[in-house]
């Protein structure tokens, strides 16, 4: 790792000391050092200076997106931006191009994560038969764990319904199953960065024209180690599914903003 200062346009500010998560950098007589501690691989260091005197061989200031004359939406754009989105379950039958999901996903790996651990790949299934074969092999778990535990009866339920019904309870026909993987010594963490990645691909898809809805069913499944769908998901060796989202294009539009519980704040003071 190469740390560079060009001390002639260093003004000392000590804002990439102020940022350093880790506090790896200290300032010195002609600028920041590098201390003892560890790097994250952040890159606030490179990105706050206002003089372009710092540049890190991890985060190199030319691979940085610059922010230019990026305007940060109005409270009320935000508002209506998160508001919009729908979890999708009624799909058209048109096909997903690779193009746009690799730009959906590209988004996706910019979520933060758990020290910016990142760490999180895709697996996306288009087959159509693979996708309904895996609705079949999570409806069998469920079938199977309603039988062993009275408090899993739910599932059995949704399985007799799907059985009865022959609709798709778990994937809803979506042309895309999309699956956040992580290694498996991440554990834990790699299930929220997983989390953390699908929620930036949920925002993302109306953006592209695209519904997303997610399937916990689907991941609770691959966690709990079931063969038959582990077989179907082709995760690669030495990787877990960390989450799992549904993704096409809405079949219907909506007309209206859904809404939420009332708002629950508790205030370490009261007014």
């Amino acid at each position: 790792m190469s740390f560079s200062v060009r001390t002639d346009v260093c003004v000392r500010c000590n804002m990439c000391v102020a940022e350093c998560p880790t506090g790896l950098l200290v300032m010195k007589e002609h600028g920041p050092e590098a201390g003892r501690g560890s790097c994250i691989s952040c890159g606030h260091c490179v990105a706050v200076c206002p003089t372009k005197a710092i540049d890190y061989s991890v985060t190199p200031r030319e691979e940085q997106l610059p922010v230019g004359d990026y305007r940060v939406p109005a409270p009320e754009e935000a508002e209506q931006f998160l508001r919009y989105r729908r979890s999708i379950r009624t799909f058209s039958d048109k096909p997903v191009s690779k193009e746009l999901l690799t730009k959906l996903l590209n988004v996706a790996r910019m979520a933060p994560t758990g020290s910016n651990s990142q760490g999180i790949s895709y697996r996306v299934i288009q087959n159509e038969e693979t996708l309904h074969a895996i609705s079949e092999a999570v409806m069998n778990w469920m079938s199977a764990l309603g039988k062993e535990n009275s408090r899993m009866r739910i599932y059995s339920y949704n399985a007799k319904r799907y059985n009865r019904t022959g609709r798709d309870f778990i994937l809803h026909k979506a042309p895309v199953l999309v699956l956040a993987i992580s290694k498996d010594k991440l554990v834990e963490r790699g299930r929220d960065n997983g989390h953390f990645a699908l929620t930036y691909a949920e925002l993302m898809a109306p953006s592209l024209g695209l519904g997303s809805c997610w399937s916990g069913f689907v991941e609770y499944c691959a966690q709990a180690g079931y063969g038959p769908l582990l077989e179907l998901l082709g995760v690669p060796d030495g990787y877990t599914v960390a989450g799992a989202i549904m993704v096409g294009y809405p079949k219907y539009k909506y007309r209206y903003m859904p809404e939420r519980e009332p708002l629950t704040v508790y205030f370490d003071e009261e007014d």
